[in-house]
């Protein structure tokens, strides 16, 4: 179903409900209002002609028995009126329309009375003046000939309103759509290249939050798509280099013997384990950027992340990582694998960068909503310009060995969770990394992650 169709039909049903439902309460109220008006009439018909009796006593006075002739007469036509002038139980007057049995009937009673006579219902009214009961009657199924009547007119003009608003509607529907029918014509000329912006100028404002949304979500499209593609290129380019070495020593130790071939091997395994490294943090970044899942059976608890951190960075010299902790126990909010990743990173770029002989410190200091790890190096340090690069993915200082993805994975898992991280060089010689990232809280129920 369209939505024009769609907007049509619940428009015309609540249209027809609502017009029903006044139409049913208007004919209702005619109803009750005609019978009033008919009774009305027939009790000022009574009383009008008793008042007309009255002023000349001598026309029927003492004429009990002669109701032939009568100045009460009245067109055969009247048919809807009958009326009746008794004179102490005998008919002095009739009209030329009044059954005889129904109007005696209805004058043995004063007031209103319903009868039916001969299979016709009678409405009849009795009035007593003067020694006169003058009675005056009509036929109820006259009364539904007019309702019926004036129903049809009230209904004919109502069906043709309701029938021209639907057709008027459905044109008006048709029209008010045409700014998103534009749209829709607009993104679907576009080819899966095409994702500027759509031109918010000829649209609708009542179209402008959802043309924004659309360019927005464009936007991150294009973003993620440029992003993506200089990720293919520079991987592709970081991951042919250590291939082309491998291979390159693997042909070198086949035309070569003794202490050259062992060599050319070493070079080779160094160049697997480069690549192997390069692998590991390209599927780190992939698990960052896309969907994971929290639940991965373990607490990621801040200590026991700084200890599997310093084991992975420095398994044959543990002694170079200095821990300090103000001793409070943290769980992270974030899966302890990427937690892990992150300070690993952290921990062997500032183990690469700094002298054998000085230490790598670890910080780890507590707030109410974060955690920081702060690690602290002896190294030469970074320019200013070099702190803005080093966190770009595939960047190295010169003629790095690293994959030059450690930092950009950093990064990538602040961001993702919530958190920041910052290159700061230190005025004594070194380099400062600050990686905060958020923490469980509890609120007297259920734990909650930030």
């Amino acid at each position: 179903m369209t939505l024009r169709l769609r907007l049509l039909l619940m428009i015309g049903i609540s249209m027809m409900l609502l017009w029903g439902g006044v139409a049913l309460w208007m004919l209702q109220g005619l109803d009750k209002e005609m019978h009033r008006t008919l009774d009305q009439r027939l009790a000022m018909s009574a009383h009008m002609v008793a008042g007309l009796m009255s002023q000349n006593p001598a026309a029927w006075d003492g004429r009990t028995g002669k109701a032939g002739a009568s100045t009460l007469s009245l067109p055969a036509a009247a048919k809807g009126l009958a009326c009746q002038v008794s004179l102490r139980g005998e008919v002095i007057a009739r009209t030329p329309g009044a059954v005889p049995e129904a109007m005696a009937t209805a004058a043995s009673a004063l007031g209103f009375s319903d009868r039916e006579i001969r299979g016709e219902h009678w409405r009849s009214y009795t009035l007593e003046s003067h020694g006169l009961r003058v009675t005056t009657s009509d036929r109820l199924n006259e009364r539904d000939t007019l309702l019926r009547n004036v129903m049809l007119a009230a209904a004919v003009p109502f069906v043709v309103a309701l029938v021209g608003s639907l057709a008027v509607l459905w044109f008006g529907v048709g029209s008010g759509l045409l700014p998103l029918e534009r749209l829709r014509q607009a993104l679907a000329s576009r080819t899966t290249e095409t994702l500027t912006p759509i031109p918010d100028k000829p649209m609708s404002r009542d179209l402008l939050p959802l043309v924004n949304t659309l360019n927005h979500l464009l936007g991150r499209m294009n973003v993620t798509i440029r992003r993506e593609r200089r990720f293919t290129s520079d991987a592709a380019h970081e991951l042919r280099t250590p291939l082309t070495a491998i291979k390159t020593h693997l042909q070198v130790a086949r035309i070569t013997r003794g202490k050259d071939t062992e060599e050319a091997m070493d070079y080779a395994e160094e160049g697997v384990a480069r690549l192997q490294r390069t692998l590991s943090q390209l599927l780190t970044l992939s698990q960052v950027e896309g969907a994971f899942s929290w639940d991965d059976g373990r607490v990621t608890e801040a200590h026991e992340v700084a200890r599997l951190a310093m084991r992975d960075a420095a398994p044959d010299a543990p002694e170079r990582i200095a821990l300090d902790s103000d001793g409070n126990r943290a769980e992270l909010a974030l899966p302890q694998a990427l937690a892990v990743t992150a300070l690993r990173n952290l921990l062997d770029n500032a183990l690469r960068h700094s002298p054998a002989a000085n230490s790598v410190r670890l910080e780890i200091r507590r707030s109410p909503e974060t955690i920081s790890f702060h690690v602290f190096d002896r190294g030469p340090g970074l320019s200013d310009d070099e702190l803005a690069l080093a966190t770009q993915r595939f960047w190295r200082r010169g003629s790095g060995r690293g994959s030059g993805l450690g930092l950009s994975v950093v990064a990538a898992i602040a961001e993702r969770f919530g958190g920041s991280f910052e290159l700061l060089q230190r005025s004594d010689g070194g380099l400062e990394v600050r990686l905060t990232l958020p923490c469980m809280v509890f609120h007297h129920g259920p734990l909650s992650k930030l």
